[in-house]
């Protein structure tokens, strides 16, 4: 069921994203459908026309579903798409600005930079990343106390779940004010402490990665390592196949920034090494550790 505007964070000003890659049109769809404006802005020209193209189609699907009430046409009616290096159209009106760049800690810093330049001062400054310390990203910010971690998940549209981040210097309204934007989203948000890997790429990882070891060491096959946990233990997918879905190259740049601050146990195996470098990177590639139509 789509949200109506006015109702708590609602519809009470413009949200940004920084970075339209698939979780980053996630979060936009997902503002969308609630009702809200959204600035989005991408690297280029060409870039920003393909997140448009894949927001677009993530609101048609929430109709076919019965979960847009207005037309898709009056919900994109809402989304801009810039060059990063255009100005924002309404950055007095920006409430919360989201980047959600890939994970690389300098290209992090550099977008937080600046979207603090150029949105109000009243507004949440929010990351989106799945492992980089709150506050290793906070420290180049001149005002850390509005700045927290907004963890989706993807795929966006689908998951239920956003983690809020709390760094050392986060303030206790920023917290309220983050859960107040994730509520109507429909989704369901769990407050962690800043500490490497967070709650759930801890434990997401570490799964992930002992299933490739077992792959590696011929255990079973990828099938039935996946059938384990979904059929003994109820989980929803296949750690296999949501390394698929995440992304291999995502995997092995978390469990790389995680090894050095959480011990040996987040060793990337020797197979997830060498499918990145043969850019079987899952299903945004058609191969992963499953092999996937193209369309």
């Amino acid at each position: 069921m789509a949200h109506s505007e006015g109702q708590g964070e609602r519809g009470t000003g413009t949200v940004v994203v920084v970075g339209g890659g698939l979780m980053g049109s996630g979060i936009a769809h997902a503002f969308l459908v609630a009702g809200r404006r959204v600035e989005l802005l991408e690297v280029d020209a060409s870039v920003a026309a393909a997140s448009r193209a894949r927001i677009r189609q993530h609101l048609e699907e929430s109709a076919r579903r019965g979960r847009l009430e207005e037309g898709v046409e009056r919900a994109m009616s809402r989304l801009e798409v810039h060059k990063s290096g255009d100005a924002l159209a309404a950055a007095e009106d920006v409430a919360v600005a989201i980047e959600a760049v890939p994970e690389m800690v300098p290209l992090k810093l550099e977008v937080l930079a600046l979207l603090e330049r150029v949105v109000p001062e009243e507004a949440l400054l929010a990351t989106n990343t799945s492992s980089i310390a709150i506050g290793e990203l906070a420290a180049g910010l001149a005002r850390p106390g509005r700045f927290v971690g907004l963890h989706f998940f993807n795929p966006v549209p689908a998951s239920l779940l956003v983690e809020i981040v709390v760094g050392a210097t986060t303030t206790p309204a920023t917290v309220e004010r983050a859960r107040s934007l994730v509520e109507p989203l429909g989704k369901q948000a769990i407050v962690v402490r800043d500490s490497p890997g967070f709650a759930t790429s801890r434990l997401g990882v570490l799964l992930g990665l002992e299933a490739i070891r077992m792959l590696e060491e011929q255990v079973a096959t990828p099938e039935d390592i996946d059938r384990a946990m979904t059929l003994g233990y109820k989980h929803p997918v296949g750690p296999l196949h949501l390394t698929d879905l995440v992304g291999l190259d995502v995997r092995l740049a978390v469990a790389d920034y995680l090894r050095p601050l959480l011990g040996e146990r987040f060793e990337a195996p020797s197979l997830l090494r060498e499918k990145v470098a043969r850019g079987e990177l899952g299903r945004k590639c058609h191969r992963g550790f499953f092999s996937y139509p193209e369309p």
